[in-house]
């Protein structure tokens, strides 16, 4: 296929989604004729930095693929590690280009207004000589075990906490709440303080308190989380972002504590039930949430948002209604993906149906051993593979955790087949790296809350 004047020979397409271009393999076929250098570096928070040297045609007539190949790149780094300001070095249209596209009214508006909101800086994009080097900063925490300690996971549906003494759980409770139609700060603070104080309740005095959350946490802080979404915007700053930490002290005075993104507490829970680190985890539910554990074991603190990272070169790729962007993971890699496929299938879904009801109506057909809905799961599969191509060139995962209600039952089986074929054909190097896993029982009995308690050093 020929995308932008750029020829792509993909072997393997989804077989509901033939007009899919794996991003990843555009990008490798542009690099290949692209001779021109040029840096982009993306500075997040405390001087952190994500740089990265690549090139460009630079002529005339490979404008337009310098410039998607270029705003891809941006919008990937954005999103896999988020920035509030970018370098650029090397070519001055392509700074011209991603000043416009990244302004407040370009086409990538979404993303200069939410990572100026989540870095609580102005959005920029700056040219320079030389752009700065990487710089991170991973954070050795979790996989402790020693003294009493409370973990609470924070979900949309319902919160968990545990009481764990030196590793064991001595009291788990699970309560439904409505945390994403609750606009009052008030009701959030108390339903954490009451959870604390249910665990506390079961051990002799409290050492720490780990916690994990959906959203984006800086310092302990919930720069933005879907579960205070109906939280006025001036209440969100002066009760939500250190709601965490306010609840914490309030309850236990000044002791440790961590706060951290349920993806990589997730992906933290994969590492200590395989004994291996490197470890992306992925689950595909509502949306794509991911976590990482890099080679040491550390968190990196990126925003791993990768249901927001582009995988889909198709110019008419289905577009994120909360972004506005198209062809990025959430379509791919969650229920709405079951939902968009199931209809090429012929699988004709009742339109009055919660999103999280289509998806059982696939799962009951696929338990029936249905064509149709193995066809969407096999389509999956695909994805997949393309994907995790491209997110090792991005991360260098070698174990990939495998999550969500997607992956459940036999639909489940039939992703992990398809994309181990897939890989096999289309990047045999890469399908002897990379060791596709789905939970097992540790994982499951330990559960993430208790992990979460293993979050804090206790100094």
């Amino acid at each position: 296929m020929n995308f932008l004047g750029i020829e792509l020979n993909t072997r393997n397409l989804p077989e509901l989604d033939k007009e899919f271009i794996p991003l990843g393999q555009f990008n490798e076929a542009f690099l290949k004729g692209a001779a021109k250098p040029v840096s982009i570096a993306v500075e997040r928070a405390e001087g952190e930095m994500a740089s990265v040297d690549t090139f460009i045609y630079g002529t005339d007539e490979m404008r337009q693929a310098d410039c998607y190949y270029i705003n891809r790149l941006v919008k990937t780094i954005l999103w896999m590690k988020g920035g509030f300001k970018i370098y650029v070095a090397g070519d001055e249209n392509i700074y011209n280009y991603l000043k416009e596209a990244f302004s407040e009214s370009g086409i990538q508006a979404f993303d200069n207004h939410f990572m100026a909101n989540v870095f609580e800086h102005e959005f920029q994009v700056v040219f320079c000589d030389k752009v700065p080097q990487t710089k991170d900063s991973p954070k050795a925490i979790g996989g402790h075990m020693d003294g009493c300690r409370i973990g609470f996971d924070a979900g949309g549906s319902d919160r968990k906490v545990s009481a764990v003494i030196d590793g064991e759980t001595v009291y788990s409770e699970e309560v439904v709440w409505f945390p994403k139609t609750n606009s009052d700060p008030d009701y959030h603070y108390e339903g954490i303080v009451s959870a604390f104080r249910s665990a506390a309740e079961h051990m002799p005095r409290v050492d720490a308190v780990g916690v994990s959350s959906a959203g984006v946490f800086i310092n302990n802080r919930a720069m933005t989380a879907s579960l205070f979404i109906k939280v006025p915007e001036e209440l969100y700053d002066k009760k939500v972002k250190n709601i965490y930490i306010r609840a914490i002290h309030d309850t236990f005075g000044d002791i440790p504590y961590s706060v951290a993104n349920d993806g990589d507490v997730s992906a933290l829970a994969g590492a200590m039930s395989l004994k291996k680190n490197n470890v992306l985890g992925m689950a595909m539910g509502t949306s794509e949430a991911v976590g990482f554990v890099d080679a040491e074991g550390k968190i990196t603190g990126w925003l791993n948002e990768l249901a927001f990272v582009p995988v889909d070169a198709n110019p008419l790729a289905m577009r994120d209604e909360w972004s506005g962007d198209i062809g990025c993971g959430v379509k791919y890699f969650s229920q709405d993906s079951v939902i968009k496929l199931a209809p090429r299938a012929g699988i004709e879904l009742d339109e009055s149906l919660s999103p999280a009801e289509k998806l059982k109506v696939v799962q009951g057909l696929m338990a029936q051993d249905d064509e149709r809905a193995a066809a969407v799961y096999r389509s999956i599969g695909c994805y997949l593979a393309h994907a995790l191509a491209y997110y090792y060139s991005l991360y260098g995962c070698e174990n990939v955790l495998l999550l969500g209600r997607v992956m459940s039952g036999k639909g489940g089986d039939l992703i992990i087949e398809n994309c181990g074929k897939v890989l096999k054909d289309e990047y045999p190097q890469l399908a002897e790296k990379i060791n596709l896993a789905l939970p097992d029982e540790y994982f499951r009995r330990v559960g993430q809350s208790a992990v979460a308690a293993s979050l804090p050093e206790i100094k």
